[in-house]
């Protein structure tokens, strides 16, 4: 029984925390964006290159064949 109320407790903190963050988020105006490696899913470990915003962390773009040429080259 105890495992289940801390499972509970525990799932309880993390929807705030995202709700927190999507609040962060939506209110972010993005002023500095980088090119990152990030997850492609959250249960996989591949990886895909996006525009994120360096203030939030927020995905907000997709790189262009240029972009993704030039990030590689470096």
């Amino acid at each position: 029984m105890w495992k289940s109320n801390k499972v509970a407790g525990l799932l309880d903190k993390k929807q705030k925390i995202e709700r927190e963050i999507r609040n962060i988020q939506k209110n972010c105006k993005h002023p500095i964006k980088s090119l990152k490696q990030i997850r492609e899913r959250v249960d996989s470990d591949m990886t895909v290159l996006r525009w994120v915003c360096d203030e939030c962390s927020m995905i907000i773009g997709y790189p262009s064949k240029w972009d993704e040429e030039k990030y590689f080259k470096r």
